[in-house]
């Protein structure tokens, strides 16, 4: 359906990149003056905008997808190894110079996503027959901005955004304080919507304009949020997480947050995928020797529970070149992964005799699959939603058991590696498949709490990379300490050999927001990667 929607709104696209590139950055009077007239005919650019920050926040460069959610995220959880130390440095805990990989998940954020989605909101607020137009904004600012706080911490929140209002140096606001605020307006926003009344129809890539699956999705990311603070405040992440299963999550595969995606252009395929096979990751073109290769920490856990995800996951080099040679080249017991510590010169005290060409000997991400150009890209999964539900089943806040959402959650993930191209190459019986290892790696419902929160959020480590959701990946890890990762301790590294907790603000942060990125410092704490933000607590 979405291939359908994207080329009927292929011209109106082309407008979307005139508005965010021209319009919207230069506070246009036009525009403004379209905002105060309620006589206006909005609702094509209000669905117009709709589509183009869901676009933009799956990615549409670098930005918002290899920088942090690989390089960044997804190398500090050990999904991704390099012996290049300059293009991946979140391997090894470096700043290198790469303001852009520190700084994209910001600037995308709130120079293009957010300013679209606010527009929709002035645009929308207070008339009656643009309730789901308004509400379902809302839902979206939050999915955009719960990464970016997570990231970052403190951050502009109730100004940002405002610049049509005069407002161009933002305050930050403390991050309890941006979680209240985002838990509120998930709840509102979902008593709000009202299936009777008219939604974004086509323009909305990720439901369709469904007002009852937007409904379930605010009550899954409220789930999201809520478990967020089990450490910082755990009186209100039971309140909250509790009030989101009564409110009602995601209850099968039918209701994941996703946008589909084609291999026909740079405007409709999946950027992260996209970018994974440039040259700075995995292109066919370097035959087994590019930058990037899958961490020894994530192969090593895959092979050793004989998961059968890892032939989805990963592949030898001749796999991602020649689809014909794939299942040959993801078999299990061929693939190596690559320890982050090393680079290109001290890999050599490794492996003796060591050459270029033993790169090839590494697992590079499967480019047929999970990093293909029309992978969809994941904002919320039924599989993430089962496996929080059995953390709060183990907690008393839930029904069920964890046994059973535990179970739900694999089986959840397993069934939707359906939705990725040639995935029954690698799986063909994916049904089977989890049977099979839930058999051989049974749930212990007996052990301690710590022992069923690592068996839950290993597992829930293990299903984000698959989602390519690097960022919800390293956020949960933060939370729960699992799995129990092992740093790298590469020379001249930024943390003293110590995995990052965050992302520093940009440098024009403090250039141009100077008082208040100073007073955000002062609050939060210096602007180190090794800084915890609010609901990081040990």
């Amino acid at each position: 359906m979405i291939n359908y929607i994207k080329r009927k709104f292929n011209s109106r696209l082309l407008a979307i990149g005139t508005l965010a590139v021209l319009i919207l950055p230069a506070c246009d009077k036009g525009f403004e003056e379209m905002n105060k007239n309620p006589n206006a005919f909005t609702e094509p650019v209000i669905g117009s905008l709709f589509s183009a920050t869901i676009v933009r926040h799956a990615g549409v460069g670098d930005g918002n997808t290899l920088y942090p959610n690989s390089k960044q995220a997804g190398s500090f959880v050990q999904y991704f190894s390099s012996l290049n130390a300059f293009q991946w440095t979140g391997v090894k805990y470096l700043y290198q110079g790469k303001a852009d990989y520190n700084n994209g998940l910001w600037n995308t954020a709130f120079n293009t996503e957010l300013k679209e989605t606010q527009q929709i909101i002035n645009l929308t607020k207070g008339k009656a027959d643009m309730i789901n137009q308004y509400n379902i904004a809302r839902i979206w600012r939050v999915q955009i901005l719960h990464r970016v706080t997570d990231m970052y911490g403190d951050m502009p929140y109730s100004e940002a955004a405002s610049g049509l209002n005069g407002i161009y140096k933002p305050k930050y606001d403390k991050q309890a304080d941006i979680y209240a605020d985002m838990l509120k307006e998930l709840e509102e926003s979902a008593k709000a919507l009202d299936a009777t009344k008219p939604s974004y129809g086509a323009a909305d890539f990720v439901y369709g304009g469904t007002p009852a699956k937007w409904k379930t999705f605010a009550y899954s990311l409220m789930l999201r949020l809520g478990m967020r603070m089990t450490k910082v405040d755990p009186a209100k992440a039971e309140l909250w997480v509790k009030k989101a299963i009564a409110g009602g999550v995601m209850q099968s595969n039918s209701d994941i947050a996703k946008l589909t995606h084609t291999s026909a252009s740079g405007t409709n395929w999946n950027w992260d995928s996209r970018q994974l096979q440039t040259a700075e990751g995995v292109p066919p073109s370097a035959q087994g020797r590019g930058f990037s290769k899958l961490n020894k920490t994530l192969i090593d856990y895959l092979q050793a529970t004989n998961d059968p995800r890892l032939p989805f996951y990963a592949t030898l080099w001749r796999g991602n070149i020649s689809i014909s040679e794939l299942a040959v080249n993801s078999e299990p017991a061929k693939q190596k992964g690559l320890p982050g510590n090393y680079d290109y010169t001290t890999i050599a005290t490794l492996i003796p005799n060591w050459n270029a060409d033993m790169q090839r000997d590494f697992s590079e991400v499967n480019i047929n699959t999970i990093a293909h150009l029309e992978a969809p890209t994941t904002f919320q999964s039924y599989a993430e939603v089962e496996y929080l539900l059995a953390e709060a089943a183990l907690r008393g806040w839930g029904s069920g058991t964890a046994k059973e959402h535990y179970e739900k959650g694999f089986i959840a993930h397993l069934m939707a590696t359906s939705l990725y191209p040639n995935a029954g190459l690698v799986i063909p019986n994916p049904s089977s498949a989890a049977a099979n290892y839930l058999a051989a790696n049974p749930y212990n419902a007996t052990a301690t709490f710590g022992e069923q929160m690592r068996q839950i959020h290993t597992q829930f480590w293990v299903t984000m990379f698959g989602q390519m959701n690097n960022i919800e990946s390293f956020a949960n890890w933060r939370r729960t300490g699992y799995p129990a990762l092992i740093p790298t301790n590469y020379p001249g590294n930024e943390t003293g050999g110590i995995i990052q907790r965050r992302l520093r603000y940009p440098d024009a942060e403090a250039a141009l927001n100077t008082v208040n990125y100073n007073a955000a410092i002062t609050a939060q704490g210096p602007d180190l990667f090794l800084t915890r933000i609010w609901w990081d607590k040990p």
